[in-house]
């Protein structure tokens, strides 16, 4: 590294004053020259080039148990449809499979079976031992229980609710179970299913959970299609063995878990997979929660656990957007997440190859304990402590936007607690405190990798805090950072290997730091004493007058540092500061414009791959 000055011995002093004032020498900067244009190809580029296609959830899949689905359960013979009518409080049936004893109806043989009519306290009980699909046509059923679950699938190869087309269901259940076996914990809820369950057709389904869950099965459940709303005083929709949803629009309002499955027996169980349509789910504890994983393809989903991103938790409250213990792959999808704690949350694995994200978080962004993976999307996080934290980061491709009161991009591996102390206010986590998750892995497992994408990151904490070291080779990052000297724009403790993109930081200049020595493309730090005011644009051009870039930090910045493939070596460049420019605006990057009326601080000349000038903070690693 080494270290020049400006032309200007005067820097200091007017630096200090530029950031109000203007016109000392102004810049001779042409409009969109080719620089420029250079710039916005690659800001162009980079925010919309998606590295691999939306394939990576089916992979996911064919490691997991295959759901029970199989198009023979779609059609039956409706000459064949044994009618039940509940009458209130009496029930009228005329067929060898079905008995009833006053208001409890027993069926026990595979069928189809038609149910209309109220039942205001009885129960539905299936109780078939042989092979062969028990189909229940929902066809305007009010069903209560006081003391069990309302429908009950005790016994059946496989069984399946359809929902009569134009038609409103509903069943509720008790606050209290009175069970059978009093050492029992189940049934636990409205609708409980010991078999393979499949939701299906066209009408919908209010299930009003007044003991435990809405819908449960304690094996495989696969929403196909209709209208689910369900209230649950805990978990709204749990499938033991797999949830899957393939479309349909569910709502759900859960003081536990929103969507679930816990099978935690069988590697290849325990797992959610939403194919296709809308769902609403607000949810105590966490909105989706899969003990295995968690695999998105498509849907629009708007998510709230905890109370949102400003609640307060207790210690033993997890509150995440979207778990999966072992890994989460979203191929696509349009996701709104509120959440008192991660937004997204793996103890492993997170890659994400596209969709559409608007993330506000109490804690993390998205957090996986091993690696997280970008390969394409749009992510929006307003609102984080951490916005991407993991052990291994590596952004490919996509669009990232992350505001953070910490650290915007955090690689520190570990296993992640849920942060829940208590606090509030930059640095700290909202609503949880000042509590650091715990990291237990070394730090030469820590990497973050810039392969593509574009990244914008507004952080109050370290920008980019890398607790091991950093490989970029292409994409735009634009990193806002802090304006106390205690954290910086960009912190790293290994190395910093920079052959390709655009980078650009800015912030306080007391811990800045440049890429390593070994990197291939040329970068310049530089610090200053004394801050410019938050917007007040900075200028680089080359000697000719061509724009290199221009930029308007949200916050007062000290410390400059910048990369980009038009910096070249033996070539002199200009500061400017303040000014206006006619570009077009994104992000604070101005790009296709030119630039007047600032007030050049100085020119340097970069002599080698890592050029700093100015101020006594400034550090970089071999």
């Amino acid at each position: 590294m080494k270290k020049l000055i400006f032309t200007l011995t005067t820097l200091l002093l007017i630096f200090a004053l530029t950031a109000c004032s203007a016109g000392q020498a102004e810049s001779t900067g042409s409009a969109a020259d080719s620089t420029s244009n250079e710039l916005t190809a690659a800001v162009q580029q980079a925010s919309s080039t998606q590295v691999t296609s939306a394939a990576a959830v089916p992979a996911a899949l064919a490691e997991n148990q295959e759901p029970h689905s199989d198009q023979d359960d779609y059609t039956w013979d409706s000459t064949s449809v044994i009618p039940i009518q509940l009458n209130g409080t009496s029930v009228t049936a005329s067929h060898p499979a079905v008995s009833v004893d006053s208001t409890t109806v027993t069926i026990t043989a595979a069928g189809t079976y038609s149910l209309s009519g109220t039942l205001a306290d009885g129960q539905i009980v299936v109780n078939a031992t042989e092979d062969g699909m028990v189909r229940l046509i929902l066809n305007g059923v009010d069903l209560h229980c006081s003391t069990s679950a309302p429908l009950y699938i005790l016994a059946a190869d496989k069984a399946m609710l359809v929902l009569a087309e134009g038609t409103q269901n509903t069943i509720s259940d008790g606050s209290a179970y009175v069970l059978a076996d009093p050492a029992a914990n189940e049934p636990n809820a409205a609708v409980f299913s010991m078999a393979d369950l499949t939701i299906y057709g066209s009408g919908s389904l209010t299930v009003s959970a007044n003991y435990q869950d809405g819908i449960a099965s304690k094996d495989g459940l696969l929403i196909t299609s209709g209208s689910l709303n369900v209230t649950a005083v805990d978990d709204g929709i749990r499938g033991k063995d797999y949830l899957v949803v393939e479309d349909g629009l569910i709502t759900v309002q859960a003081q536990g878990d929103g969507l679930k499955s816990d099978n935690e027996a069988d590697a290849s169980r325990g797992y959610i997979s939403i194919e296709s349509g809308k769902l609403q789910i607000t949810a105590g504890g966490d909105a989706i929660h899969a003990l295995t994983d968690v695999m998105i393809q498509g849907g629009e989903l708007t998510l709230v656990s905890g109370g949102g991103s400003s609640s307060r938790l207790a210690a033993d409250v997890s509150a995440k957007g979207i778990k999966g213990a072992v890994s989460v792959t979203i191929d696509g999808g349009s996701f709104s997440i509120n959440a008192a704690d991660d937004g997204i949350h793996s103890n492993g694995a997170v890659q994400i190859n596209g969709g559409s994200f608007a993330i506000a978080s109490g804690d993390d962004g998205i957090h996986a304990d091993a690696t997280l993976e970008i390969n394409g999307g749009e992510i929006n996080i307003t609102e984080s402590y951490e916005g991407l934290e993991s052990a291994v980061i590596t952004l490919n491709a996509g669009t990232i936007h992350v505001f953070a009161s910490d650290d915007g991009i955090n690689v520190a591996g570990g296993a992640d607690g849920s942060g829940n102390a208590q606090g509030v206010g930059p640095g700290t986590r909202p609503g949880k405190g000042a509590v650091q998750d715990a990291f237990t892995t070394a730090s030469g497992s820590y990497f973050l990798y810039i392969h593509g994408g574009y990244v914008v990151v507004d952080a109050y904490g370290d920008g980019l805090d890398v607790n091991g070291s950093i490989e970029m080779t292409g994409g735009v990052v634009l990193v806002n950072g802090p304006v106390e000297n205690m954290n910086g724009a960009l912190d790293y403790d290994g190395t910093f290997n920079l052959s390709g993109g655009y980078f650009l930081a800015v912030g306080s200049a007391g811990m800045a730091m440049a890429p390593s020595s070994g990197s291939t493309q040329v970068s310049v730090l530089l610090n200053f004493s004394s801050y410019a005011q938050a917007g007040a644009l900075l200028h680089i051009e080359n000697s000719t007058g061509e724009e290199i870039v221009t930029y308007a930090p949200t916050r007062q910045y000290q410390s400059i540092l910048f990369s980009s493939p038009a910096l070249e070596q033996g070539e002199t460049y200009s500061l400017f500061v303040g000014g206006s420019s006619s570009g077009t605006l994104v992000d604070g990057l101005y790009t296709d414009g030119a630039y007047s009326d600032g007030s050049e601080l100085g020119s340097f000349e970069i002599t080698s791959i890592i050029t700093q000038i100015g101020g006594s903070g400034g550090r970089t690693r071999p």
